[in-house]
């Protein structure tokens, strides 16, 4: 199976020999205007992010996040919403995330508007 439906707060840490290709649905609007709420995403396991890149990652607290890269720091990835009006839940407010916690990178969202996405610098 390629994919699996995971809401994005159902997000699991993946041992090796699970599936690299997973499909993720955002939830609320931290990332607009890139992505909105119900947007389905196809996200890749196992890619080392680059900055600009939108990832799944999971916070110290145990959320899982549909995040926009920033940074690398010497502390892990400097995760930041794309919407900062829509509150600090993201590496402003809890940290740096550890390069174990990135679960994967956004390639593609796949429903409703389909596409590529774009890394922003």
């Amino acid at each position: 199976m390629l994919a699996t439906l995971l809401r994005v707060d159902d997000v699991e840490p993946r041992p090796l020999g699970v599936p690299i290709l997973r499909m993720v649905v955002v939830r609320g609007r931290s990332m607009l205007p890139s992505l909105r709420p119900g947007d389905r995403l196809l996200v890749r396991a196992r890619r080392v992010p680059r900055v600009g890149d939108v990832v799944v990652a999971r916070f110290a607290d145990g959320t899982a996040v549909v995040k926009r890269v920033a940074e690398r720091r010497a502390t892990g990835w400097w995760l930041l919403s794309d919407n900062a009006a829509e509150g600090l839940a993201d590496s402003r407010a809890r940290g740096a995330v550890p390069d174990e916690a990135v679960l994967g990178v956004v390639t593609w969202r796949i429903w409703p508007r389909p596409g590529r996405m774009a890394r922003r610098v």
